[in-house]
């Protein structure tokens, strides 16, 4: 009767056990892009522990302006954008990741000057956006994790109407999911350009609509897709708004809202940087350089048009990035001035921010979880 008693208290504790850690969050790691101006040499790697506390892991790999990272398909490579002009050429560099090592591979001209935004597809091709010279630039990724040369440059042409749209500034370039489309920010032209990858000649061909034109001054930056695939929130830089279009099932694309990012009474300098969408569609988080907030909006499930419901201080100067963590738990934000990264918890029914902890970095602008 003992052994009996013994063996239903074992599986009962256990089965506690068990249950609590389902809903406990995991720790996970994480890699910060910095600017290589002040005291950063690179890349740097941190833990966010399963409390929201923060563990630094040291440098990684020592590399100019790591402004943005991303991973190969297999995430065995890590991607770099190094935001450099030199002899009007930017670069773009492969790191094999060998248990905690970044092994370096190789450095490629990125197709123009100042690369600041990189992305990966299935099939690993890279395209780069480079921010001075109005360009992206196609690339691949070899068997051994090198970079293949220069394959194609998609060229931008046109202006906007501010001081800083007197020229095409490609900001970000993004694969659509679930699509073979190629969504090109130039916050120059103050548009959003279409193409697809002809894999047969590696090269970018243009595709309809060619652009889609932002509201005048608004500066488009960066994007976040929803999960139906159907609503894409573009974060404009300028004019501090997200600008909901609607993709129809015959690839219309059509703009149907812009919300501001900030306080109705804020009148000072500010810049939008970043933009997230929770993993259930739910929620949609921008960062504010100037009011130096985490704006929050819920989405409504219907048709996707947006309500605020709070602004998050940073505790920080310039949020360049955020990220959140794997089990969007937390947010990670990067507070470039400060040289700072903050931890916040995230409450996924009201999407309300708590502030946790807080870390020094230097000079970071990209946050990329394992």
């Amino acid at each position: 009767m003992k052994i009996v008693i013994f063996i239903l208290s074992f599986i009962f504790i256990t089965s506690c056990n068990t249950n609590k850690s389902a809903t406990k969050p995991d720790s996970s790691q994480f890699y910060v892009g910095t600017y290589t101006t002040k005291d950063s040499k690179g890349i740097y790697k941190y833990e966010l522990n399963s409390d929201g506390t923060f563990k630094s892991l040291g440098l990684k790999a020592v590399t100019e302006n790591p402004s943005f990272i991303t991973f190969s398909s297999n995430k065995e490579n890590l991607i770099v954008a190094n935001e450099i002009d030199v002899e009007n050429s930017g670069a773009i560099t492969s790191f094999s990741i060998e248990n905690d090592t970044l092994i370096f591979k190789n450095t490629i001209s990125s197709g123009g000057t100042n690369p600041c935004y990189v992305a990966t597809n299935s099939d690993d091709y890279i395209i780069t956006a480079n921010y001075s010279s109005g360009t992206v630039g196609l690339h691949s990724i070899k068997e051994d994790g090198s970079l293949s040369d220069l394959l194609a440059t998609q060229k931008h042409t046109g202006k906007g109407t501010t001081s800083r749209q007197e020229s095409p500034h490609a900001h970000s370039a993004w694969f659509e999911p679930n699509s073979n489309t190629i969504i090109s920010i130039d916050l120059g032209t103050n548009q959003l350009w279409f193409s697809k990858i002809d894999t047969i000649s590696n090269t970018l061909q243009p595709i309809e609509p060619l652009v889609l034109d932002m509201a005048e001054g608004a500066g488009p930056r960066h994007l976040a897709f929803h999960p139906n695939s159907k609503w894409i929130y573009v974060l404009n830089e300028l004019d501090n708004t997200v600008t909901r279009i609607e993709k129809s099932s015959n690839r219309a694309y059509t703009i149907e809202e812009s919300i501001s990012t900030l306080p109705s009474n804020y009148k000072k300098e500010n810049t939008s940087a970043d933009i997230h969408m929770s993993n259930d569609g739910l929620f949609l988080y921008t960062s504010n350089r100037g009011h130096n907030s985490i704006a929050i909006y819920k989405v409504n499930k219907t048709n996707g048009t947006l309500t605020f419901i709070a602004h998050e201080s940073t505790h920080g100067k310039d949020p360049r990035n955020f990220s959140l963590s794997p089990s969007n738990d937390y947010i990670v934000v990067a507070n470039q001035t400060s040289d700072n990264l903050v931890s916040f918890k995230r409450d996924k029914k009201t999407g309300a921010l708590q502030y946790v902890d807080e870390i020094n970095a230097p000079t970071p602008v990209c946050v990329l979880f394992e």
